[in-house]
């Protein structure tokens, strides 16, 4: 067993997937994909928006001291 099926087989017994069925598994794994994408399309807007903020306040800060 290689590192990749053995993360895959952690993943299905840590998440109970080993006693669904095929159809279930599925529709899991889907959920899974779609939160992930939330969470991290949502994280890179704040991330983004966060830096801009900071880069701006680091500007605004260096022409007030000229």
């Amino acid at each position: 067993m290689n590192w990749v099926q053995r993360k895959i087989y952690l993943y299905n017994v840590t998440f109970g997937l080993f006693m669904l069925d095929w159809w279930e598994r599925y529709l899991f794994n889907i959920l899974v994909i779609v939160l992930m994408w939330f969470v991290f399309y949502n994280g890179s807007r704040y991330v983004t928006d966060f830096c801009k903020r900071y880069v701006a306040s680091i500007l605004l800060q260096s022409l007030n001291l000229n």
